[in-house]
């Protein structure tokens, strides 16, 4: 076998790589999220919530969760063979946000998780990628016992651009995260596309 080159006589595909966060709220389900797609098992830091935090961290609609991520989730999943994404969790709660500008730095958009119960949780998210100019898609996570919405009920409540995708999701099966994912890249390179065209015109 000649160095560098397959068995079957084909250059090795050298894939592109590319940067997705994943926010929300505090309990919406971006580290089952990223779990459910990795391909590799998830960096996560994750800390038991404390009596200390209780007066800090408000888990009103989510009194059963227990931890709470403090820096990121990480993992990795390979859309296709030329293709590579990198997922980068979030923290959900407030006091965490001074990591957010640095783990948005070369991202190429990002998925906001949104639980209908819930909705004005994410709208910090959602206000923080439109002021950066970074490409999202909400993905709402159907939660069982949550009622269903039409993704524009969705998009009127949580005020969205109508170019802003909006899709239903459910954060624990690989295949819906994987086609949410896909919406993001897709949709991020349309906007990319539409801004160069734009740039060529002015």
């Amino acid at each position: 076998m000649i160095l560098g080159r397959t068995e079957r006589g084909k250059a090795p595909i050298e894939p592109v790589t590319l940067k997705i966060l994943v926010a929300g709220g505090f309990g919406v389900g971006k580290t089952t999220l990223v779990g459910a797609v990795s391909e590799i098992k998830p960096l996560r830091t994750e800390e038991t919530l404390s009596e200390a935090g209780r007066p800090i961290d408000d888990i009103s609609g989510v009194e059963g969760k227990t931890t709470t991520t403090v820096a990121m989730d990480f993992g990795r999943i390979t859309v296709r063979e030329d293709l590579v994404l990198y997922l980068f969790g979030t923290p959900g709660q407030d006091r965490f946000w001074f990591l957010w500008d640095e783990l948005a730095t070369g991202a190429l958009g990002a998925v906001v998780l949104a639980d209908t119960r819930r909705l004005e949780d994410c709208f910090a998210a959602v206000d923080y990628f439109e002021r950066r100019h970074i490409p999202f898609v909400v993905g709402v996570n159907c939660f069982e016992g949550a009622a269903r919405y039409p993704a524009d009920s969705v998009r009127q409540a949580l005020d969205l651009d109508s170019a802003v995708p909006v899709v239903l999701c459910d954060a624990r099966d690989r295949e819906s995260v994987k086609d949410v994912l896909i919406d993001v890249v897709e949709h991020a390179m349309k906007l990319a596309a539409s801004r160069r065209a734009a740039a060529t015109v002015t």
